[in-house]
C-alpha cells in the first residue's frame, strides 16, 4: 500500500507526537517483574525469544521491551505506519505487513531477522482480532527457527480502557506495572497444521496464567498502598 505524500506526514507527526507522550506516561510508572529467568535462559542457549502478548496491551508491551532491538510486524496501512514511526523511535525494527496484506512476506522477513540474531514480538491476536484468540504466526515462526515461544502479560494497578476491540489498557500516571513472563513454549520443526493449532491453544492458555500472576501483584500493591 502506498499511502499519499498527506498522508505520510500525518503519520510523521503523530510519531513525533506520541513517542514523548507514551515515555513521559511510562517515566511515572512503577515496574514489578516476575519470569526473567526465563529469558535469561533462552539467551544463556543461545537463543532468542518470540515474545507474546496480547493486543491490548501494546502500549504498556512497547515500554517494558524497548530499546531490545526487537522486530515486530507493523500493518501495510495508514495506522500502521504511525504505528511503526513511534516504536522505531523506542528501538524497534519493524517487518510490514499483517494477517490481510503482506503476512507472508512479513513472516519470511521475520525468520531472516531472527536467524541474523534479532529477538521478535507479536502481537498474538492481532491486528483486528478476535480477541484473545492466537493467530499462527508465532507458532510457525517457532518451528521455522528452533526459537521458543516466550508468553508475557503486563497489568497496571490503574488504568483506562479504551472502546475498542481489544478494549485496550492504557496505564494511568503513578500506576503499578506488573510484568509476567511464562515458560517458553517450545515448537517442533516443520510442524503440521494441528500441531500449530495445538500450539496456538497452549499459548493461550499460558497468557491466561500470566494474566491471573499479574493481577495477583497488583491487586497486593493496592493493598499495601492503602496501608
Amino acid at each position: 500500500m502506498t499511502l499519499s505524500r498527506g498522508k505520510r506526514i500525518e503519520a510523521a507527526a503523530i510519531g513525533a507526537v506520541g513517542m514523548p507522550v507514551i515515555e513521559a506516561l511510562g517515566g511515572t510508572c512503577t515496574w514489578i517483574e516476575r519470569g526473567t529467568d526465563h529469558l535469561e535462559r533462552i539467551r544463556a542457549e543461545g537463543r532468542q525469544p518470540i515474545y507474546a502478548l496480547w493486543h491490548g496491551r501494546i502500549m504498556a508491551g512497547t515500554l517494558y521491551l524497548r530499546d531490545r532491538q526487537i522486530v515486530v510486524i507493523t500493518s501495510e496501512n495508514f495506522d500502521g505506519e504511525w504505528v511503526a514511526r513511534i516504536i522505531r523511535r523506542f528501538g524497534y525494527h519493524t517487518a510490514r505487513g499483517s494477517t490481510s496484506r503482506g503476512g507472508a512476506r512479513a513472516l519470511v522477513q521475520l525468520r531472516r531477522d531472527m536467524r541474523a540474531g534479532y529477538p521478535v514480538a507479536f502481537t498474538v491476536d492481532g491486528p483486528r482480532g478476535p480477541a484473545r484468540v492466537a493467530q499462527p504466526g508465532a507458532a510457525w515462526l517457532a518451528s521455522a527457527t528452533g526459537n521458543p515461544i516466550l508468553p508475557f502479560h503486563i497489568e497496571a494497578s490503574a488504568y483506562w480502557t479504551m472502546n475498542s476491540w481489544d478494549r485496550h489498557q492504557v496505564p494511568k500516571p503513578g500506576s503499578v506495572l506488573a510484568a509476567v513472563l511464562g515458560t517458553p513454549i517450545e515448537v517442533a520443526p516443520g510442524v503440521d497444521d494441528e500441531g500449530i493449532r495445538t500450539t496456538c491453544l497452549a499459548l493461550e492458555a499460558a497468557l491466561s496464567d500470566a494474566e491471573r500472576v499479574a493481577v495477583d501483584l497488583v491487586s497486593e500493591c493496592r493493598i499495601e498502598r492503602k496501608r
